[in-house]
């Protein structure tokens, strides 16, 4: 047995061994401590992570409901616009319609002034020649006395027919 204490391997691994032994304890502490900061960061890390991602989420669901209430009033812009074009065409078509019937009533007015006009140009005419032809008549087959006489008597009449 005393050479088993007499060799120097058997020394070396007794101070290997408490060596060890009195190491372990700081060293165990100090890796302990390593890795327990080192999970505590990660720990850490996985809330922050999880924040965001909840904070990601809750962006998106305000977004999507603001997208959709957009969408909403786009619908709503569209059913109004498409209203008021309905109703400004309908405007439009009772404006053309009334400028027509009254383009429609001037130019029968017209008709009726230019179909008055032309028949008292032909009256007028008409007249012309029934005086001429009474004139031609009148001057033919009356003597001077009887002329003067007559033209006398108009004379006296024209103040009662200006009144």
């Amino acid at each position: 047995m005393m050479h088993f204490l007499a060799e120097p391997k058997t020394w070396v691994l007794a101070a290997f061994v408490i060596f060890f032994w009195l190491a372990w304890k700081p060293l165990k502490k100090a890796l302990l401590g390593a890795l327990d900061g080192r999970a505590a960061k990660i720990r850490a890390q996985i809330e922050e992570a999880e924040k965001l991602r909840e904070d990601a989420q809750h962006l998106l669901a305000e977004y999507q409901r603001k997208q959709r209430q957009a969408m909403t009033d786009v619908e709503a812009i569209l059913a109004q616009a498409r209203e008021e074009a309905a109703r400004h065409r309908e405007k439009s078509a009772a404006q053309l319609k009334a400028t027509l019937e009254r383009r429609e009533r001037q130019a029968t007015d017209r008709i009726a002034q230019a179909e008055a006009q032309a028949v008292a140009e032909v009256r007028a005419a008409a007249a012309d020649v029934a005086i001429a032809a009474t004139r031609t008549l009148i001057a033919g087959a009356m003597d001077e006395a009887r002329k003067k006489a007559m033209i006398d008597a108009a004379i006296k009449e024209i103040p009662q027919r200006l009144n």
